[in-house]
């Protein structure tokens, strides 16, 4: 499903700010326009795909005509000089499956013994794996 939010573009001195309103002040930055939307993309799928994951209400989208870039760049207190509000949209389930989903393929090494204690014992070594490494990482 599209997701479609009102974002601020603002011309810098080294690129573009982006900053959307309805997401907590959400904000990314890019050297050009496309690359700034490109992060802006970017950024909003991976803002609504961790409220997701985490079971966290996704705020609905301001219409774009009640978004001021005027007023945002005041409550920055930032230049309103180039500033212009864009629709920025990303398929969030399409975007997390090219993006934050992918598998990778990882080469490790073992004793052998273990190798042949685990495959006796059917263990997928993948899950094991993914789930030592998420509690390594819970526990830091």
């Amino acid at each position: 499903m599209l997701s479609i939010y009102p974002a601020c573009f603002f011309k810098e001195d080294n690129g573009y700010s982006v900053v959307f309103p309805d997401l907590n002040w959400l904000a990314t930055c890019g050297d050009s326009p496309e690359n700034a939307m490109n992060m802006a993309v970017d950024c909003l799928a991976g803002y609504l795909y961790t409220l997701k994951q985490d079971g966290d209400p996704i705020p609905a989208p301001s219409p774009i005509e009640s978004i001021s870039a005027s007023d945002v760049a005041k409550e920055l207190d930032s230049d309103t000089g180039n500033a212009f509000v864009n629709m920025v949209a990303v398929d969030v389930d399409e975007y997390a499956k090219l993006h934050f989903e992918k598998a990778v393929r990882k080469t490790l090494t073992i004793p052998a013994w273990l190798n042949t204690a685990a495959q006796e014992r059917k263990i997928n070594f993948s899950q094991v794996l993914q789930e030592a490494l998420l509690a390594r990482i819970k526990a830091k």
